[in-house]
């Protein structure tokens, strides 16, 4: 969260003072002023057409926008419509991304996501851009931070949406985490800048729709408190994947699709990210596809049985306590009757 010694100007402020807000928070979740132009992920909705909007005022000729129609809604190709209009009135390049493939079976939303930051990496280095740009804000990482939480996440997933992470190999940033919602609503009023409201942001089918009404109807869960609890967990998460790193470096042996790992006398948390990363370190070298990994694969039950000294298969791979250490290899195949 920001460090600010006085609350920011607001949307009633005049608009230089919005403006540069906007650049500051830009600046910050770059690290630097960006040299190459910036893409934004916007999809008409309010809070990415004022992201458009700020980010076109405070750095003029030095942005491209993009729009993903996932073909999953009749309206998208309107709305997509709506952003083209807005940035070819105003000299902003812009693109309509779609997939090539449908979306379709269990997870859609899980789905979506994975192919519109697929599809925005892919025209961001098409058009060398030096990151991509989201308008995420306080309330989506309040109610990011809940969601979470009434699942049972552990730190990482607690620390919520990130100011900056690499995604397909493209920088991600985030400037505008400081931001309420009202804020941003209140900026493309004002401006008068047309904009259109997601009918699944009111279907209670989805868990992020249920939770906004849940602290919409709750003052006092407050949202910028919840989202600087995300905040700090953040830089907590950073610093023990900094020690993951160190300790993967010092203790882990990388032998072709085998990995040998030292863990005598670590936490379990430490544990449990050295042992994740072993596993898809394997998963990569023995080109394993089956079963499916990621990072969020609960392996309780196999630090479990390690702990306990004995062998253990996760995701195609097979773990061995043996002379102080953990040895992972792919898994043989198994016998057919």
């Amino acid at each position: 969260m920001s460090r600010r010694a006085v609350p920011p100007p607001n949307a009633s402020d005049p608009l230089d003072g919005v403006v540069a807000r906007f650049g500051e928070d830009l600046t910050r979740a770059c690290g630097d002023a960006p040299a190459e132009p910036v893409l934004l992920a916007v999809s008409g909705g309010p809070d990415s057409m004022a992201m458009l909007v700020l980010a076109h005022a405070a750095m003029p000729g030095r942005i491209a926008a993009a729009t993903v129609d996932h073909g999953l809604r009749a309206e998208a190709a309107a709305e997509a419509a709506l952003v083209a209009t807005w940035c070819a009135a105003h000299q902003v390049p812009h693109a309509t991304l779609t997939p090539t493939a449908p979306i379709a079976g269990a997870s859609i939303q899980a789905q979506a996501r994975g192919v519109r930051y697929a599809l925005l990496a892919a025209q961001a280095r098409a058009i060398g851009a030096a990151c991509i740009v989201t308008a995420h804000h306080t309330d989506d990482q309040a109610e990011t931070f809940l969601m979470r939480a009434a699942r049972g996440s552990g730190l990482a997933g607690l620390a919520g949406v990130r100011m900056r992470t690499v995604i397909e190999e493209v920088p991600v940033v985030r400037p505008l985490l400081d931001w309420r919602r009202a804020e941003l609503r209140a900026v493309v009023r004002r401006l008068e800048v047309p904009f259109v409201d997601d009918p699944a942001n009111a279907d209670l089918r989805h868990d992020r729709t249920r939770f906004r009404r849940l602290l919409d109807a709750n003052e006092w869960l407050d949202s910028p408190n919840l989202a600087r609890a995300a905040a700090a967990l953040a830089e907590v998460d950073a610093d023990v994947r900094a020690a993951v790193e160190w300790l993967w470096d010092a203790h882990a042996v990388v032998e072709g699709a085998t990995v040998r790992l030292r863990l005598d006398g670590l936490p379990r948390e430490l544990r449990r990210r050295l042992t994740r990363r072993a596993i898809a370190t394997v998963r990569a070298a023995a080109s394993i596809d089956t079963p499916t990994w990621s990072d969020a694969a609960n392996i309780e039950p196999l630090l479990d049985s390690l702990a306990d000294g004995r062998r253990a298969t996760q995701a195609g791979v097979s773990v061995q306590p043996a002379g102080g250490e953990w040895r992972f290899r792919s898994a043989p195949p198994r016998r057919s009757h």
